[in-house]
């Protein structure tokens, strides 16, 4: 819950908002129940005003809430702040934890003094996280010669460095190129079997999260419309895989039940595409064969033949402009309350 003021424009308008007392009451996050297991890696979705940096602030202890509980590993982090930043890593997208004006390995030596750790574990463990993001040839370079992704390779790293148990990660890939991403989409994935290392993820990049998470909750106005396997989020929006097939040669409509009759088939103006969706949770195999097989009894040549995932980025799109309904489908467990209790 906090209070917002509409600022009036002008000299006057300002000297009328001093003199007014309250403002609108609006709650961040309703009636949030979330639990995270050690190890997983969960992804935080949502819209602009969802609550996801919100979570994020509660569970670093930079916020407190006005009502419920909250527990991260058995502390309740804005009561217990210093004891609980030495079992944490956090990554903001658009903040920085290195200092401008060092070289990247003074920043880390400065983290690993404030964290305590011994210099010989610190140098094991910077050798780790060399291997796993190549960050050995930055760490000369000061902070500000670097370009963004690679400063948040060295963010990564540095939030690591003090082997944390949870890593908090919000916006961790805004404005990144492809090829910086891939890398921090596979470094995340093998975190677990590194570090053994828990990961919350908040993004608007939602192949970010069909990447990295193997459990998804979806936010809008501070509730959870979901919470459980990625997977099971694109079936309850609607998704399914979809056979596409390509012919050399245009056909007529007159003659494209051939190929398709019993199944439910798209064709293309030209006919020269044709989509067919595949059940959910069956093999392709014996649709292509079946495909293949009408396609050589009527002398058809197939240019080209592929199965497509629905991609989830267009899925919760369709849902936020109210194309479909997360009630449907197997049931997964979305029933809010006032607390938030992740276990790390």
């Amino acid at each position: 819950m906090f209070q917002t003021w509409d600022r009036r424009p002008g000299v006057l308008g300002a000297l009328r908002d001093l003199l007014r007392v309250g403002g609108e009451e609006r709650v961040a996050l309703d009636h949030l129940d979330l639990v995270i297991h050690p190890g997983e890696r969960v992804g935080l979705i949502g819209p602009n005003g969802a609550g996801k940096s919100t979570t994020i602030k509660l569970l670093c202890g930079i916020l407190r809430p006005t009502a419920g509980t909250l527990h991260v590993a058995g502390r309740v982090p804005w009561r217990e702040r210093r004891q609980h930043v030495r079992h944490l890593g956090v990554v903001f997208g658009q903040r920085s934890q290195l200092w401008w004006d060092l070289a990247v390995t003074e920043a880390f030596e400065l983290l690993l003094a404030i964290f305590e750790v011994d210099p010989a574990v610190g140098r094991q463990r910077l050798e780790m996280l060399d291997d796993l993001l190549d960050i050995g040839p930055l760490l000369r370079q000061p902070v500000r010669e670097l370009s963004l992704g690679q400063r948040m390779r060295c963010e990564l790293a540095a939030a690591l460095l003090h082997a944390p148990p949870l890593l908090l990660l919000d916006e961790p890939t805004i404005g990144l190129d492809v090829d910086v991403k891939l890398r921090i989409r596979e470094f995340l994935v093998g975190l677990g079997g590194q570090m053994g290392t828990t990961v919350l993820l908040t993004t608007h990049d939602l192949a970010d999260v069909e990447a990295v998470c193997e459990r998804v909750v979806l936010l809008d106005r501070g509730r959870v419309l979901f919470d459980g396997p990625t997977a099971d989020l694109k079936a309850r929006l609607g998704g399914r895989r979809r056979l596409t097939v390509d012919l050399a040669s245009g056909l007529p409509p007159s003659e494209q039940h051939r190929l398709t009759q019993g199944l439910v088939a798209e064709w293309g103006p030209e006919g020269r595409r044709c989509v067919v969706p595949l059940t959910p949770g069956r093999s392709g195999a014996p649709l292509i064969a079946t495909v293949l097989d009408r396609a050589a009894a009527a002398g058809l040549t197939i240019a080209d033949l592929s199965i497509s995932e629905p991609d989830i980025d267009t899925l919760v799109a369709r849902f936020y402009r109210g194309g479909t309904s997360l009630t449907e489908g197997p049931s997964v467990s979305e029933e809010p309350s006032v607390s938030e209790e992740p276990s790390r």
